[in-house]
Order: C-alpha cells, then sequence, then structure tokens
C-alpha cells in the first residue's frame, strides 16, 4: 500500500509541476520577469538574455501540493508518526518555503532593477540564518536533541556546538545548491538525484513522512526538467534554488543524518568550493585564476563541454554519490 502512496504523489508533484509551464511561462514573459545574464559569464550565455526566471514557483506549488494532499492518504493507511517527526517533516516544507521566499525577493528585485543583482550579500545571510534558525528552534522545542548519526560509528552528541553548526551547516548548503544553478538542466538533474536517494534512504529508516517530502520533490524536479533542459525556456532562479537547499537539508537533518550530505549533495559541494577556491587563490596571487571560470561547471564549458555533456557527467556523479549514501544507511545503521 505504501507504493501507491508514493505512486500518489510522486504524481501530483509531477503533474501540478509540469502543467504549470503551460501557464506561468507565458505568464513570466507577460510581465518581462526574464533573466539578466551576468557580464562576466560565458558569452555564449548572452542569447539567454530574457527567459523567464522564477520558474522555481512551478515546483515549489507542485511539492508543496503533493505533500499536504498525502495527509489524507497516511490517515487512510492508518501510518502515524511522532510530533518530533511530524515538526521534521512540516517545519522542513516551511524552512525550504522560507529560502523559497528569500529566493523569490532577491529574484524580483533583480528583475525590477533590470541587472543580476538582487539582495546584498548580508542581507542575504542575515534571513538565511533566521531561516535556518527559526527550523531548529522549532525541531528544539518539539523534543530534538543534539546528536548525529554517523553510519558505522552510532550516534554522537555534539551538545551546544550542534546549532552553531547546523545552522552555518544548513546556510552553506542552501547556497551550494545555488550555485549549482548555472546551466540548463543542471541543478534539476543533480537535485532529482539529490531527493531520489534521501527519499530510498527515508524509506528504509521508516520515516515516510521525510521519503513523502523525497519522492515528491524528485518527482517535481523531473517535471520542471521537461521545461528547463537545454534549450531552457525557463529558469528556475533564486527562488527554486534557495527551496531546493532548504528542502535537501530538511531532509538530511530530518533523519539525523547531516552527514549523508556529503556524498548525496558532493556536486553541490564541489560547485561552493570552487567558487571559494577561486576567490582565494586570485585575491593571493594578484589576479591569477586556479579554474578558467567558476562555479566549476562554467569550467567544464570554457574547456569545450556541452551543457548537455556537463549534465550527463555531473548528473552521474550526483548518482554515484546517491549510492554510496543509501549503502551507508542500509549497512551501516
Amino acid at each position: 500500500m505504501n507504493s501507491i502512496l508514493f505512486l500518489a504523489v510522486a504524481v501530483i508533484a509531477f503533474a501540478i509541476t509540469a502543467l504549470l509551464g503551460k501557464w506561468m511561462i507565458p505568464f513570466l514573459h507577460k510581465l518581462k520577469f526574464g533573466q539578466t545574464i551576468r557580464e562576466i559569464g560565458p558569452s555564449w550565455h548572452k542569447n539567454k538574455q530574457g527567459t523567464p526566471t522564477m520558474g522555481g514557483l512551478m515546483f515549489i506549488i507542485g511539492i508543496v501540493a503533493a505533500v499536504f494532499a498525502s495527509i489524507p492518504m497516511l490517515h487512510a493507511l492508518q501510518i502515524s508518526e511522532t510530533w518530533l517527526m511530524q515538526v521534521k517533516v512540516y517545519g522542513g516544507l516551511g524552512m525550504a518555503v522560507g529560502f523559497g521566499a528569500i529566493g523569490f525577493m532577491d529574484d524580483y528585485i533583480s528583475i525590477v532593477k533590470k541587472r543580476n543583482l538582487g539582495l546584498t550579500e548580508k542581507q542575504k545571510l542575515v534571513l538565511q540564518f533566521a531561516v535556518a534558525a527559526a527550523y531548529l528552534g522549532t525541531v528544539y522545542l518539539a523534543g530534538g536533541d543534539t546528536t548525529t548519526l554517523i553510519p558505522f560509528f552510532g550516534r554522537v552528541d555534539l551538545g551546544v556546538f550542534y546549532y552553531i553548526l547546523a545552522a552555518l551547516g544548513i546556510v552553506f548548503l542552501v547556497n551550494a545548491v545555488n550555485f549549482t544553478d548555472g546551466i540548463d538542466g543542471l541543478n534539476s538533474i543533480v537535485s532529482f538525484f539529490a531527493f531520489l536517494f534521501l527519499a530510498l534512504c527515508a524509506g528504509v529508516l521508516s520515516m515516510t513522512g521525510l521519503s513523502v517530502m523525497g519522492v515528491a520533490s524528485a518527482a517535481a524536479c523531473i517535471g520542471f526538467l521537461i521545461w528547463n533542459f537545454h534549450p531552457a525556456k525557463v529558469f528556475m532562479g533564486d527562488t527554486g534554488s534557495l527551496f531546493l537547499g532548504g528542502m535537501v537539508c530538511a531532509l538530511a537533518f530530518g533523519m539525523d543524518l547531516h552527514v549523508l550530505l556529503l556524498p548525496i549533495g558532493f556536486v553541490y559541494l564541489c560547485e561552493i568550493v570552487s567558487v571559494m577556491l577561486q576567490v582565494s587563490y586570485f585575491k593571493a596571487t594578484h589576479g591569477k585564476r586556479l579554474f578558467k571560470m567558476s562555479p566549476i561547471h562554467h569550467h567544464f564549458e570554457m574547456c569545450g563541454w556541452s551543457e548537455v555533456k556537463i549534465c550527463a557527467v555531473f548528473g552521474a556523479v550526483a548518482l554515484l554519490g546517491g549510492v554510496l549514501a543509501l549503502l551507508s544507511v542500509i549497512y551501516g545503521l
């Protein structure tokens, strides 16, 4: 019966996301909510100027609708979870929506000002830490503890440092997912594999609510990919990428398996670390570059890789990371 639940959730998330494209893309065109391409980006990206952005609203609506549609189905199947787990599910969804709202503000300001800059870095970080703190505080009030599960080692109690590390980790990973959104379809494909394997890990641990969230998110990524694959008819914008980052964190944190973000989020981490290395090397060498361009997907573009090839290779890496994470949960817990 659980398979029927997951199938229904996947169909709802996919269908709503995919069908919204038929209406939302022309609507965004009409509002002139087009992407402004950075001057420092690859020159051939200039032909993407004006492609509708903020398309992340499509899968945000699809995922939220699918998760809430699952509630009566869970009751019908007599599947109940603890109060803490319910808070982790819906609090995690709220955290993702909060990050999506920050991205929406950033995208909207960028569009209004007709430049590729929205909120300032300081404004974004303050808001992001506020959302992360609200989620962590909610889980704490619901009875959450300061432990983390490490496959093959067991639970480790981090004490008060947990909240500091958790807030930093959430904001870091959310921005890493944001950096992954740079070429057609890349973030959608990488995030599909991340959500698929997070859902499978939650299923192995019998955390049905989290598994439902993961399935809905994976299906919505495929629904969005219909419109986002090269040549993209719509971009997710910060609205979508920050939301996806929040969902990835919600699932990993909900399982207390924060360490899963290393293999499952390997591509995300490579993207943000490449930016950090590029900036640090540029400053240290007074103008020299470690990569041809960062984030790392642009480096491969400058090396002659097509956007489709980058998506395929990065997707394969994400798939491998997901398999490693799932095996660690199956055999290490």
